[in-house]
C-alpha cells in the first residue's frame, strides 16, 4: 500500500469513529510528512455546495432521516392523546439513525467517493425507524377499532335490554288486564276468579313447594340429588325461588327468570300464578341449552348469567 493510500484510509477511519474529519497541517503535495488533527467543527451545508450524484444521494438520506424522526414524534403524540393501550411500549430507538446522520454530516469535508456508504447507513437506519413507527401506528389503529367495536356492542346490548324490558312490561300489563277481565266476568257466577293451574304441582307456590315440585320433575328426567343441589343454587341466585320475582332492569320474570316471562306460557297458561309451571319451563330450558342443572350453574358461576 502506498503512503498516500494509507493516509486516506486513516482519514476515513477517523471520520467514521469520531463523527469529525481530520484537518491537514501540511500541503497535499507533502503528504508523506503531513500531520493531522481533528477539525473543531463541521459545516453541514457543504453537502449542498455542488450537485454531484453522491451529494444528491446524501441530501436525500438526510431528508429521509429528518422525516423519520418527525414521524416518531407524531405517532408517540397520537398514542398519548388517545389514552389507549396499544399492547406494546410506545418507544422507538433512534440512536443508530442519529449517529449515522451525524457521521454523514461530518463527512462533508471528505471526497464525494466516501459519501455513498455513509448515505446507505443513514437510509438503512431510517428504514428501521420507519418500520417501528409503522408497527406503533398499526397498534394504535387496532386499539381505536377495538374501542369502536366495544362501544357499538355495548350500545346494542343496552338497546336490546331496553327493548326486552319494554316488551316484558307490555306483556305483563296485557296479562294483568286479561286476568282482571276474566275475574270480572266470573264474579257474577260465584265461581273462583283464580286461574286454573295447568302446569301441575301441588298448588304450593312457596319456595319450599316449588323445590318439592322441582325434585319430582328432576327424578322423572333421571337426574339425581346432585343436580337438585345445583338447581337450588342456580335459582336461589336468580330469584330466591319466588314465582313472582321480577327484574325491572331486564324484564326477566319468575323462578327461572325467563326473558320475557311470557315464554313460560309454552309450559302452561298459568305461568304467572303457578310455580310448578315455571319450574317445568325452566327445566326444559336448562335441558335444551346446558344439558343439566349443574351445567347451567357452572355457566352462571363463570359468566354471572345463564
Amino acid at each position: 500500500m502506498t503512503t498516500v493510500g494509507a493516509l486516506v484510509l486513516g482519514v476515513v477511519a477517523a471520520s467514521a469513529l469520531t463523527g469529525t474529519a481530520p484537518s491537514a497541517t501540511a500541503s497535499p503535495a507533502d503528504l508523506s510528512t503531513a500531520t493531522f488533527s481533528l477539525a473543531s467543527s463541521i459545516t453541514p451545508t457543504v453537502l449542498a455546495a455542488s450537485p454531484g450524484p453522491e451529494k444528491t444521494e446524501a441530501r436525500a438520506a438526510e431528508t429521509a432521516a429528518s422525516s423519520s424522526i418527525q414521524a416518531v414524534a407524531t405517532v408517540q403524540s397520537d398514542i398519548a392523546a388517545s389514552g389507549l393501550d396499544i399492547g406494546q411500549p410506545a418507544t422507538v430507538d433512534t440512536t443508530a439513525l442519529q449517529q449515522a446522520a451525524e457521521r454523514l454530516q461530518a463527512a462533508s469535508v471528505l471526497p464525494e467517493t466516501f459519501l455513498p456508504a455513509l448515505s446507505h447507513d443513514v437510509s438503512a437506519a431510517s428504514a428501521a425507524v420507519d418500520q417501528r413507527v409503522a408497527e406503533l401506528r398499526g397498534g394504535l389503529d387496532a386499539a381505536v377499532a377495538k374501542k369502536a367495536e366495544e362501544e357499538a356492542a355495548e350500545k346494542a346490548r343496552q338497546e336490546a335490554e331496553a327493548a326486552a324490558a319494554a316488551k316484558a312490561a307490555a306483556d305483563k300489563a296485557a296479562a294483568e288486564k286479561q286476568a282482571s277481565s276474566s275475574s270480572s266476568s266470573n264474579s257474577g257466577g260465584g265461581g273462583s276468579s283464580a286461574p286454573i293451574p295447568t302446569g301441575g304441582g301441588s298448588g304450593d307456590n312457596s319456595p319450599a313447594g316449588a323445590q318439592a315440585a322441582a325434585r319430582d320433575m328432576l327424578a322423572s328426567r333421571g337426574w339425581g340429588d346432585d343436580q337438585m343441589s345445583c338447581l337450588v343454587s342456580l335459582w336461589n341466585k336468580e330469584s330466591g325461588w319466588n314465582y313472582k320475582a321480577y327484574n325491572s332492569g331486564s324484564g326477566a320474570y319468575g323462578i327461572p327468570q325467563a326473558l320475557p316471562g311470557s315464554k313460560m306460557s309454552s309450559a302452561g297458561a298459568d305461568w304467572q300464578t303457578n310455580a310448578a309451571t315455571q319450574v317445568s319451563w325452566g327445566l326444559g330450558y336448562i335441558s335444551g341449552r346446558y344439558g343439566t342443572p349443574c351445567g347451567a350453574w357452572g355457566h352462571s358461576q363463570s359468566t354471572g348469567w345463564y
